[in-house]
């Protein structure tokens, strides 16, 4: 098995500075990052395989790229919800939140619930990691029925008002996705969008974005 020094010095050797301004610009990356690309990462994961022991040291190092690494080579089975608090806490771009999130937080047992929690919370990365995990689980849970999905709904007609960027496109994407799943829920989303109209900015945002999309 593969130690956190070892990954580290992977990951470095394949860093590529030169690819820093056009993150920055994109807003991806936090206080430490290295220039790797998430094709890059996926291949190094692959080559890796699941390993929790690792998961936690690349996290635990700060470095970008390593904790995005950590969530592809977490096991979802072994992490608990103490865990994906703490993860969520470390949140410090989007690109960080949406991958942990897609990669590792969906596929746990604890996906349901920590979507609608975290999107309850005031933190921005947190919040916005709520509405993603909902995303994601409108995608690629095929076994769950159209009624679980009525809780994120509710949710997104609560707390999509919000004037931060990062949060209310994680609203959209989320409502998005659910309309996308299937005719029933197409027509909820589209109620849900539609009733954000007579709301905030925030929600009206979300709602002029969501039915650009669902109604075209």
């Amino acid at each position: 098995m593969a130690g956190v020094a070892e990954v580290l010095g992977r990951l470095r050797a394949l860093a590529d500075p030169a690819r820093l301004p056009g993150m920055a610009r994109s807003g991806i990356g936090g206080a430490d990052v290295l220039g790797v690309t998430v094709a890059e990462l996926r291949a190094l994961a692959r080559d890796l395989g699941r390993d929790h022991t690792l998961a936690g040291g690349l996290w635990d190092s700060g470095v970008h790229e390593a904790r995005i690494l950590a969530s592809m080579v977490e096991e979802p089975a072994a992490v608990d919800g103490r865990q994906l608090d703490a993860w969520a806490a470390g949140f410090d771009s989007w690109d960080l939140c949406d991958q942990v999130c897609q990669n590792l937080v969906r596929r746990t047992p604890l996906a349901w619930a920590k979507a609608l929690e975290w999107s309850a919370r005031p933190e921005p990365f947190v919040k916005r990691a709520g509405f993603a995990v909902m995303a994601g689980l409108a995608v690629a849970d095929e076994r769950a029925d159209d009624a679980r999905f009525e809780p994120f709904l509710r949710a997104v007609a609560e707390r999509a008002d919000d004037d931060r960027p990062l949060v209310r496109k994680g609203a959209s994407w989320a409502l998005r996705q659910m309309g996308k799943r299937s005719p029933g829920l197409h027509a909820r989303a589209v109620e849900t969008a539609s009733g954000l109209r007579s709301a905030g900015p925030g929600a009206r945002w979300v709602a002029a974005d969501v039915l650009r999309e669902l109604q075209r």
